[in-house]
């Protein structure tokens, strides 16, 4: 597999400073993929100052012609869809066809998305005497994970290159070609030079850096919210704008009278998609005491069709996070209705799709994120309780409700304090605002509401 062995840096691709690299291994068998540099302060001081070059040219540029470029991402996103997916697949560990119906597909109406914002946005409005421009905030310091790494640099970078800013990205470490692939893109798609910049590293050095550089004019960092808290800091001594989308432990609320059989199902599988590691799954069924006994048993027997369909985790580490929680479930209390803790293959970094019952809100795996296949069913016993368990966590990040009627779920809904609710099996909607509630972050990404991070306004008296 094709692997650079610089970074993408005003408009070409450069030498390290140093020498260090990055293993990428493919979770699946552990072997080694590739290596890439590991990057230093002083390759993102190199980008950061190609991007604050690039950023005067690129802010005046009209936002047609901005929404040119972006529609041209769009079409090389397109057209690169199947090497995408299978370079997802090899890093990331996830199945082929998720990766082409998810990793390499959502990007791709992100950027469209954008495209049309761009050509379509009021960067300037009337208000009394006063004439509001919506202006870019600057350069922007993308901080991705590696759970969705195109849709994670693509929702932040398209919005920041709509609203006219540049922008420096660091990828997660564990899947740094997915980004080399939309550095090309960028670069095919005919950017001006500057405009995006990549440094691939690890965490506590590139992207420690990028925080902290003062070229920065604002940060976006999607990850847990232990790091979120650190980089929150680091741009608050400077007084610098952040956006965070950080953990999330969302609760999946099944009212009585909901279709339980669907809301069961839908449920496991919005958990075990991308083997459990996306912030916003449903990791809290919540069924009411009638029901219970049933839901479990529908739970356990879906989890169970999911062994030879989900992918590995990420890594060893996570691997063995995951494994560590599933054993303070048993040892806390909750019973294994579904999965555990043995190796379900001989390679690769595979965990088993779990299903815990009898799990009570202050347990750990009820409390705290795993990032794993793993599923938590709590009983409550009216609606209340279940408003109490489904909002007694410190994350607000998204949520589900299932009801006979739908007004009844919006109203439950409406109770919730989490960015984004999923009513009845909603389907995903890349122009909604995502982003959370209390401990899950600060922003919204998607959207005009997405946009609206990377602008900042000023208004004009006559």
């Amino acid at each position: 597999m094709k692997a650079h062995g610089g970074f993408y840096i005003d408009g070409a691709w450069r030498p390290a400073v140093g020498r260090d690299t990055i293993d990428v291994v493919n979770p699946a068998d552990e072997q080694l993929l590739a290596q890439v540099p590991a990057g230093t302060p002083e390759d993102v001081d190199t980008a950061v100052r190609a991007a604050r070059r690039a950023l005067a040219g690129w802010a005046a540029t009209p936002p047609a012609a901005r929404a040119e470029r972006l529609a041209a991402l769009r079409d090389v996103l397109a057209a690169r869809k199947d090497e995408i997916a299978a370079t997802v697949t090899a890093e990331l560990g996830s199945p082929l066809a998720f990766s082409q119906a998810v990793h390499a597909s959502v990007p791709v109406a992100v950027a469209a998305s954008y495209a049309e914002i761009a050509a379509t946005h009021a960067f300037e409005e009337k208000v009394g005497n006063s004439t509001v421009l919506h202006e870019p905030v600057g350069v922007v310091g993308a901080i991705t994970p590696w759970n969705y790494p195109l849709h994670q640099i693509v929702a932040k970078v398209a919005p920041a290159l709509a609203a006219g800013c540049t922008v420096v990205l660091k990828p997660a470490e564990d899947t740094p070609l997915t980004a080399q692939l939309f550095a090309e893109a960028i670069d095919e798609a005919g950017f001006p030079a500057g405009v995006l910049n990549l440094v691939t590293g690890i965490g506590r050095v590139a992207g420690q850096a990028l925080a902290e550089h003062p070229g920065v004019d604002l940060v976006s960092f999607t990850g847990s919210t232990a790091v979120g808290r650190q980089i929150a800091v680091t741009a608050g001594a400077a007084v610098k704008k952040v956006a965070l989308e950080l953990g999330g432990k969302s609760a999946n609320v099944i009212l009585p009278g909901a279709d339980l059989a669907k809301a069961v199902n839908v449920g496991v599988a919005n958990v075990m998609s991308n083997s459990g590691q996306t912030c916003s799954a449903w990791t809290r069924m919540l069924v009411h005491t009638d029901h219970y006994d049933e839901a479990v048993a529908l739970a356990a027997a879906a989890a169970a069709k999911y062994a030879e369909r989900i992918g590995p985790l990420v890594n060893a580490g996570q691997r063995d996070r995951v494994r560590g929680y599933i054993d303070k479930g048993v040892a806390e209390g909750a019973r294994l209705v579904a999965g555990g803790t043995e190796p379900p293959r001989e390679h690769g970094y595979f965990v088993s799709p779990t299903v815990f019952a009898d799990v009570t809100p202050e347990m750990t795996i009820a409390q705290e994120e795993i990032f794993g296949p793993v599923l938590s069913i709590l009983r409550y016993q009216d609606e209340d309780d279940a408003l109490r368990i489904a909002n007694g966590t410190v994350y607000g990040l998204a949520g589900a409700v299932w009801a006979a009627e739908e007004a009844q779920a919006v109203a439950f809904a409406r109770r919730m304090e989490t960015g984004q609710v999923d009513i009845n099996g909603g389907r995903f909607n890349p122009l909604a605002p995502f982003g959370g509630y209390k401990q899950s972050g600060v922003g919204r990404e998607l959207g005009t509401h997405g946009l609206a991070e990377y602008l900042q306004t000023k208004s004009l008296q006559f």
